[in-house]
């Protein structure tokens, strides 16, 4: 058994400083998304389907791309369904595979949510960063994704999917539905 490396102050400060952050910013990210009748859970999920072209992807990228467990993933799908923001396809071409498709109540939700939800990323978080900063903080977030990823033995995503999370040869398909993917 080896012996615990103990964070030394310095670091204690800044991983409780960073973790005391996350949090909060997640909590003023909450309260403004809940303004606009949305969860940080819906916006998660509807982020990447309006991105995806025909406002289509398949299930498990969209899993992927967030890094959720199936269960939650499953049930967040269920409820934005209820609410008419989503609907759940048979993926053609892959009858053990399901397509997310934004619905116009959804679009219309999102681009509804996303300039506050923007202006509010920016007010708290992005304007309190010199370009430098962003540049150091980008390629901070990158190492640790990759350490993770490496950690899990899972492939991790990045919001530009570059770097070293990215898929070396990834050719789009209609939704992602080829079959094997």
């Amino acid at each position: 058994m080896t012996e615990t490396r103990w964070l030394d102050e310095r670091e204690q400060r800044m991983w409780r400083a960073f973790g005391n952050m996350r949090r909060r910013l997640d909590s003023a990210m909450e309260r403004h998304l809940n303004g606009e009748s949305l969860s940080m859970a819906d916006y998660q999920l509807l982020v990447p389907l309006s991105e995806a072209p025909g406002g289509r992807i398949r299930a498990r990228e969209l899993r992927r791309s967030i890094s959720w467990d199936r269960s939650r993933l499953s049930h967040q799908l269920r409820r934005m369904e209820q609410r008419g923001l989503i609907t759940r396809e048979d993926c053609p071409g892959d009858a053990r595979g399901t397509v997310i498709r934004l619905t116009a109540e959804g679009r219309r939700t999102i681009e509804a949510a996303a300039p506050g939800h923007v202006e509010t990323v920016r007010r708290l978080f992005v304007d309190a960063l010199t370009p430098d900063e962003i540049e150091t903080l980008t390629s901070i977030a990158h190492r640790v994704l990759a350490r993770i990823s490496d950690d899990a033995a899972e492939p991790c995503d990045s919001v530009e999917r570059t770097g070293p999370c990215a898929p070396a040869d990834e050719e789009p398909g209609e939704a992602g539905c080829e079959p094997g993917r």
